[in-house]
């Protein structure tokens, strides 16, 4: 089952005032202790957060960095406006596909993303363009799930995966880590901390 950018993009606009809320549990137990785990890896200056969504890393951008955060929902976006106002964060939040952004190459140190290519409709020429924008030398870094090593959650994974494709605009069954091997970083690592779904992914250009 594919969908495009348009129908994943309204799908994300329709629940973006509750998607802080349908979260807060896993957020809660899980996701906030590992998004901070991922943002202790980030180097450099100039540092991009593609999929920023509500703002929800906010709270762990390194203060001495100049922060780029995009988002293709422009009511995603919108919560993340009220968020960064309301935590005092600075940041420049730009409407921007990931699968076609509007920066020159070797623009960023670290390029960072969290949950974000369940999302992607073509998530190889997305991490192209991740890689034509990080510098030589420089670094992305994923938090992703994915589709799990464990055979028969697999197939449980495969069969839910339409639905929750409808509903939320997510692809639970992504193979991320393959997807990053296969646009030409030069070394990819997954922190040893990773579990079976959940993968911290660390990549060179």
């Amino acid at each position: 089952m594919k969908v495009d950018s348009a129908t994943i993009k309204k799908r994300y606009n329709r629940i973006a005032p509750y998607f802080d809320a349908m979260e807060a549990i896993m957020e809660g137990l899980f996701f906030k202790t590992w998004r901070k785990k991922l943002w202790s890896k980030v180097e450099g200056y100039h540092i991009l957060e593609v999929g920023v969504g509500t703002g929800k890393n906010f709270e762990f951008y390194p203060i001495e960095a100049q922060l780029t955060a995009i988002d293709f929902s422009e009511k995603m976006l919108k919560q993340a406006l009220h968020n960064k106002h309301r935590k005092g964060v600075t940041v420049a939040l730009d409407l921007m596909d990931i699968q076609s952004l509007a920066f020159a190459d070797n623009s960023f140190d670290t390029v960072i993303g969290s949950f974000v290519f369940c999302s992607v409709p073509l998530p190889v020429k997305g991490l192209k363009e991740l890689y034509r924008v990080c510098r030589p030398g420089g670094q992305l870094l994923l938090l992703e799930h994915v589709i799990s090593s464990n055979t028969f959650i697999a197939k449980l994974m495969n069969i839910i995966n339409p639905v929750i494709l409808t509903l939320i605009g997510a692809n639970i069954n992504r193979n991320t880590v393959k997807n990053v091997k296969a646009c030409g970083f030069s070394s990819v690592r997954i922190d040893e901390r990773s579990g079976p779904i959940i993968k911290l992914i660390e990549a060179r250009k």
